[in-house]
């Protein structure tokens, strides 16, 4: 069973509704700061959702069988598409993904309903600094399915950006056990504006160490991550090439593997 509520920044209950496979709620209501949609289902549940009508379907994971998603709200929202969570008629979809789904290769980095903070659905990226702390340079950014890299700043240009520190290192969490075979990173490429890494470093949750260069393209730039077993993926020890520009960013972060079991459940045939 998928229960969707919509609840004001008091916990008070606004809409609700349930659907034994795919559960689709659509209500009238002015967001507040605060607000939020909860999604309950199944532990360990892997749901295809959409957020809001300005966000893509796209899939999370539930270790706990519970997703809270506060909307964004004031300067959270210039990551999103103007007039997005503004109007007052709403939908919310959630609805259990198949056996074949969750097997297949996919880019399990994906996320378009990531947050910034702790969340308790995955995939879920974050890093050590994000420049200034706005959110057009937020670390969710990476994961929210879009690539549009010619310029920076606002929708649908929003990216990581790093203010300029050596240090800089961004993780993306899965919440549990996949199999990555290849990731592929777009580089925010609004040249003279930006300058670009030449080198960098991913490391995985065992240890593992996956050296790699990079080149000063907009296009994405795939590295091989030879079907390790990982829980999570963090990128670090980024060179900036020599560049006037001290704005190195990332656009887009791409992992595509599956996961490493769909869960008996999933395998019977039961969702």
């Amino acid at each position: 069973m998928i229960t969707i509520q919509a609840k004001d920044r008091a916990g008070q209950l606004v809409a609700e509704t349930s659907h034994s496979g795919s559960a689709m709620l659509c209500f009238d209501h002015e967001w507040g700061n605060g607000d939020r949609i909860e999604i309950h289902a199944e532990a360990c549940a892997h749901l295809m959702v959409q957020m809001d009508a300005s966000l893509p379907v796209g899939e999370v994971y539930l270790p706990e069988g519970q997703m809270t998603w506060t909307v964004p709200a004031d300067e959270h929202r210039l990551a999103y598409a103007p007039g997005a969570f503004d109007t007052k008629r709403h939908i919310v979809m959630a609805r259990q993904m198949t056996a074949e789904e969750i097997r297949s290769d996919r880019d399990i980095a994906r996320n378009p309903s990531d947050l910034r903070g702790e969340t308790d659905f995955y995939p879920h990226c974050t890093a050590n600094v994000e420049t200034r702390n706005e959110s057009v340079f937020a670390a969710r950014n990476v994961i929210d399915g879009l690539r549009f890299n010619t310029s920076h700043g606002e929708w649908p240009f929003e990216s990581w950006g790093i203010g300029a520190r050596t240090d800089a290192y961004c993780i993306i969490d899965f919440g549990r056990e996949v199999i990555a075979q290849r990731m592929a990173l777009t580089l925010r490429a609004d040249f003279p504006h930006d300058a670009y890494w030449v080198s960098g470093t991913v490391v995985d949750s065992n240890g593992g160490e996956c050296p790699f260069n990079l080149e000063k393209t907009g296009e994405r730039q795939w590295i091989d991550l030879g079907w390790r077993k990982v829980r999570w993926l963090r990128l670090e020890r980024m060179v900036k090439s020599d560049d006037p520009s001290a704005f190195p960013s990332l656009r887009t972060w791409e992992v595509y593997g599956h996961d490493e079991d769909a869960g008996e459940e999933t395998l019977n045939g039961t969702v």
